[in-house]
Protein backbone atom coordinates (compact mmCIF):
# COMPACT_ATOMS: atom_id res chain seq x y z
CA UNK A 1 0.00 0.00 0.00
CA UNK A 2 1.40 3.38 -0.94
CA UNK A 3 0.98 6.54 1.04
CA UNK A 4 -0.84 9.19 -0.93
CA UNK A 5 -0.05 12.88 -0.85
CA UNK A 6 -2.39 15.57 -2.03
CA UNK A 7 -1.98 19.04 -3.46
CA UNK A 8 -3.47 22.01 -1.60
CA UNK A 9 -6.49 21.71 -3.90
CA UNK A 10 -7.08 18.08 -2.88
CA UNK A 11 -5.68 16.55 -6.08
CA UNK A 12 -3.80 13.30 -5.51
CA UNK A 13 -0.05 13.40 -6.16
CA UNK A 14 1.53 10.28 -7.61
CA UNK A 15 5.19 10.11 -8.52
CA UNK A 16 7.72 7.79 -10.10
CA UNK A 17 8.23 5.91 -6.82
CA UNK A 18 4.48 5.32 -6.48
CA UNK A 19 4.49 3.76 -9.95
CA UNK A 20 7.44 1.51 -9.08
CA UNK A 21 5.85 0.44 -5.79
CA UNK A 22 2.62 -0.29 -7.60
CA UNK A 23 4.43 -2.53 -10.06
CA UNK A 24 6.19 -4.39 -7.24
CA UNK A 25 2.90 -4.74 -5.34
CA UNK A 26 1.43 -6.42 -8.40
CA UNK A 27 4.44 -8.70 -8.93
CA UNK A 28 5.37 -9.43 -5.31
CA UNK A 29 2.25 -8.67 -3.25
CA UNK A 30 3.77 -10.18 -0.09
CA UNK A 31 6.73 -7.75 -0.07
CA UNK A 32 6.55 -4.50 1.92
CA UNK A 33 8.06 -1.76 -0.24
CA UNK A 34 7.79 0.99 2.37
CA UNK A 35 11.59 1.55 2.47
CA UNK A 36 11.39 2.48 -1.21
CA UNK A 37 8.85 5.19 -0.38
CA UNK A 38 11.56 7.04 1.54
CA UNK A 39 14.95 5.88 0.32
CA UNK A 40 13.80 5.56 -3.28
CA UNK A 41 12.53 9.12 -3.16
CA UNK A 42 15.80 10.34 -1.61
CA UNK A 43 17.70 8.73 -4.49
CA UNK A 44 15.27 10.12 -7.05
CA UNK A 45 15.50 13.60 -5.51
CA UNK A 46 19.28 13.50 -5.70
CA UNK A 47 19.13 12.40 -9.35
CA UNK A 48 16.72 15.19 -10.23
CA UNK A 49 18.61 18.07 -8.60
CA UNK A 50 22.23 17.01 -9.24
CA UNK A 51 22.42 18.23 -12.86
CA UNK A 52 21.29 21.72 -11.85
CA UNK A 53 23.70 21.85 -8.92
CA UNK A 54 26.57 20.68 -11.15
CA UNK A 55 25.65 23.37 -13.70
CA UNK A 56 25.68 26.03 -10.99
CA UNK A 57 29.22 25.09 -9.96
CA UNK A 58 30.34 24.78 -13.60
CA UNK A 59 29.33 28.44 -14.07
CA UNK A 60 32.13 29.19 -11.58
CA UNK A 61 34.57 26.84 -13.38
CA UNK A 62 34.28 24.27 -10.59
CA UNK A 63 33.03 20.75 -10.34
CA UNK A 64 31.17 19.63 -7.25
CA UNK A 65 34.27 18.06 -5.67
CA UNK A 66 36.37 21.17 -6.19
CA UNK A 67 33.60 23.30 -4.71
CA UNK A 68 33.53 20.98 -1.69
CA UNK A 69 37.24 21.63 -1.09
CA UNK A 70 37.07 25.42 -1.27
CA UNK A 71 33.78 25.48 0.66
CA UNK A 72 35.34 23.39 3.44
CA UNK A 73 38.26 25.79 3.62
CA UNK A 74 35.96 28.85 3.56
CA UNK A 75 33.66 27.65 6.31
CA UNK A 76 36.64 26.69 8.49
CA UNK A 77 36.98 30.43 9.15
CA UNK A 78 40.07 32.61 9.13
CA UNK A 79 42.82 31.93 8.25
CA UNK A 80 41.03 29.49 5.84
CA UNK A 81 43.79 26.93 6.27
CA UNK A 82 43.62 23.17 6.84
CA UNK A 83 46.01 20.27 6.52
CA UNK A 84 45.38 17.81 3.69
CA UNK A 85 44.47 15.21 6.34
CA UNK A 86 41.86 17.54 7.85
CA UNK A 87 40.48 18.16 4.37
CA UNK A 88 40.22 14.58 3.18
CA UNK A 89 38.80 13.45 6.52
CA UNK A 90 36.16 16.18 6.36
CA UNK A 91 35.37 15.36 2.72
CA UNK A 92 35.53 11.56 3.22
CA UNK A 93 38.02 11.19 0.36
CA UNK A 94 41.19 9.25 -0.20
CA UNK A 95 44.37 11.30 -0.09
CA UNK A 96 44.87 10.54 -3.79
CA UNK A 97 41.43 11.87 -4.68
CA UNK A 98 42.16 15.05 -2.78
CA UNK A 99 45.57 15.56 -4.42
CA UNK A 100 44.02 15.74 -7.88
CA UNK A 101 41.49 18.35 -6.72
CA UNK A 102 44.17 20.40 -4.95
CA UNK A 103 46.37 20.37 -8.06
CA UNK A 104 43.55 21.78 -10.20
CA UNK A 105 42.51 24.36 -7.57
CA UNK A 106 46.10 25.50 -7.10
CA UNK A 107 46.58 25.85 -10.86
CA UNK A 108 43.39 27.99 -10.93
CA UNK A 109 44.80 30.22 -8.16
CA UNK A 110 42.04 29.33 -5.67
CA UNK A 111 44.30 27.65 -3.12
CA UNK A 112 47.98 27.52 -2.32
CA UNK A 113 50.03 25.00 -0.42
CA UNK A 114 52.29 26.33 2.31
CA UNK A 115 54.84 24.59 4.45
CA UNK A 116 53.71 24.39 8.06
CA UNK A 117 55.58 26.94 10.17
CA UNK A 118 56.60 24.46 12.90
CA UNK A 119 57.22 21.41 10.73
CA UNK A 120 58.68 21.99 7.28
CA UNK A 121 57.63 18.48 6.24
CA UNK A 122 53.94 19.26 6.75
CA UNK A 123 51.80 21.28 4.37
CA UNK A 124 48.77 23.47 4.87
CA UNK A 125 46.19 24.13 2.18
CA UNK A 126 45.24 27.81 2.22
CA UNK A 127 42.34 29.45 0.42
CA UNK A 128 43.48 32.46 -1.59
CA UNK A 129 41.52 35.73 -1.77
CA UNK A 130 40.28 34.63 -5.18
CA UNK A 131 39.29 31.28 -3.68
CA UNK A 132 37.38 32.98 -0.87
CA UNK A 133 35.44 35.05 -3.38
CA UNK A 134 34.73 32.10 -5.67
CA UNK A 135 33.59 29.91 -2.77
CA UNK A 136 31.21 32.60 -1.53
CA UNK A 137 29.78 33.42 -4.96
CA UNK A 138 29.31 29.76 -5.90
CA UNK A 139 27.68 28.96 -2.55
CA UNK A 140 25.28 31.91 -2.81
CA UNK A 141 24.32 30.82 -6.34
CA UNK A 142 23.91 27.22 -5.20
CA UNK A 143 21.64 28.18 -2.32
CA UNK A 144 19.49 30.34 -4.63
CA UNK A 145 19.28 27.45 -7.09
CA UNK A 146 18.47 24.85 -4.43
CA UNK A 147 15.81 27.13 -2.91
CA UNK A 148 13.83 26.90 -6.13
CA UNK A 149 13.50 23.14 -5.67
CA UNK A 150 11.86 23.67 -2.28
CA UNK A 151 9.12 25.98 -3.56
CA UNK A 152 6.41 23.28 -3.49
CA UNK A 153 6.80 23.09 0.31
CA UNK A 154 5.73 25.74 2.78
CA UNK A 155 8.02 26.81 5.62
CA UNK A 156 6.47 24.40 8.13
CA UNK A 157 6.76 21.48 5.69
CA UNK A 158 10.41 22.34 5.00
CA UNK A 159 11.22 22.39 8.72
CA UNK A 160 9.38 19.12 9.29
CA UNK A 161 11.13 17.42 6.37
CA UNK A 162 14.53 18.68 7.53
CA UNK A 163 13.87 17.43 11.08
CA UNK A 164 12.76 14.00 9.86
CA UNK A 165 15.74 13.64 7.54
CA UNK A 166 18.08 14.71 10.37
CA UNK A 167 16.53 12.06 12.64
CA UNK A 168 16.81 9.36 9.96
CA UNK A 169 20.42 10.19 9.10
CA UNK A 170 21.44 10.38 12.78
CA UNK A 171 19.97 6.92 13.32
CA UNK A 172 21.81 5.52 10.31
CA UNK A 173 25.07 7.22 11.36
CA UNK A 174 24.83 5.55 14.78
CA UNK A 175 24.61 2.17 13.10
CA UNK A 176 22.76 -0.94 14.21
Amino acid sequence: MTDVATEDDGQTIADHVDRLRGQWARELPDLDTEPMSILGRAKRLSSLVSPSIEATFAAFDLDRGEFDVIATLRRSGPPYRLTPTELYTSLMLSSGGLTHRLDRLEKAGLIRREKAPRDGRSVHVVLTQEGIGRAEEAFRADMANESTFLEPLNVQERRMLAALLRKLIAGIDRGP
